[in-house]
């Protein structure tokens, strides 16, 4: 990689910085990252979407764990002592076996955090009936780590889970905000009220859904409280650095920001505006030797 900057129109890349890593499938991440940004903009970032090969959902364990860990070892490569898997599907079957095998004894000196158990941290505090919905990817849903990370904190909680497997190729597809995607938007929220009416908060388990809020609203009850992860992620990082100077302290404050793709480079900057908000200029990586 080059050892100077590089300007691409808003955007810079700033080689050979420490930077924070943020990692996703594809696009969804964009929305993480843009609170994130928001939130803490003095900071470096490197995004890399796998685009190449997503989606992730699904794919069995094994495959996503490779894939995550090519991608992780990755932004390692560039100098980024912590990363951040902004992704529900990484985040589910990938992570923990990352942190417990891997990090430890290959990386001890790097970390990597999700976006699940920052929900599952605070989830308990927007119901009063102790009922909750997650709507997410089929792999996100059937990992059932959302059941697991909640029940950790808020073991009185009733959990209700939904896959949408429709929405993301919607929003990917940018079908999202127009009248035939009410259908499939309804369709879910309906069958996730109908297993318990009585479901009073509502999470969006994957990245790519803030894009779909205006909709699901329309949709919802009165009273249903619908929790996006983007600003709960970027809060739950803020206090993390907070916590861990001796990580903070690594990482350049050059509010510089470097986009990656596996896929096509071209086709990414034409979709990744409409997660991120602005426009983005990436290169394309290859993951593997």
């Amino acid at each position: 990689m080059r050892d100077h900057a590089i300007a691409l129109g808003p955007l810079f890349i700033m080689e050979n910085k420490q930077s924070i890593g943020i990692f996703d499938s594809g696009y969804g991440g964009l929305t993480v990252f843009k609170s994130i940004a928001r939130k803490l903009p003095q900071y470096n970032y490197i995004y890399l979407g796998d685009n190449a090969r997503t989606p992730y959902g699904d794919h069995s364990f094994e495959t996503i764990y490779q894939y995550t860990l090519e991608c992780v070892e990755w932004l390692f490569a560039q100098g980024c002592p912590l990363v951040i898997l902004a992704c529900n599907t990484a985040s589910a079957k990938a992570l923990r076996s990352i942190q417990q095998n891997i990090l430890p004894f290959k990386y001890p000196d790097r970390r990597v955090l999700g976006v699940i158990r920052p929900t599952a941290e605070i989830v308990g505090g927007f119901t009063k009936t102790k009922r909750i919905g997650i709507m997410g990817t089929r792999g996100t849903v059937n990992s059932e780590s959302y059941l697991m990370e909640i029940n950790k904190f808020f073991p009185e909680i009733t959990i209700s889970q939904q896959s949408c497997p429709m929405w993301v190729p919607l929003i990917e597809n940018d079908e999202h905000l127009n009248p035939g995607a009410d259908y499939f938007v309804a369709k879910y929220v309906n069958q996730l009220m109908q297993k318990d009416d009585q479901i009073d908060c509502i999470v969006l388990a994957c990245t790519h859904y803030p894009l779909l809020v205006p909709k699901i609203k329309k949709i919802l009850p009165d009273g249903v409280e619908l929790l996006a992860q983007d600003d709960i992620v970027a809060n739950s990082l803020s206090l993390y650095l907070e916590n861990h100077p001796e990580i903070a302290s690594r990482i350049d404050k050059g509010n510089a920001t470097s986009f990656f793709t596996s896929g096509d480079a071209a086709a990414f900057d034409a979709h990744a505006s409409i997660f991120f908000g602005a426009a983005v200029v990436s290169n394309h990586v290859n993951l593997k030797p």
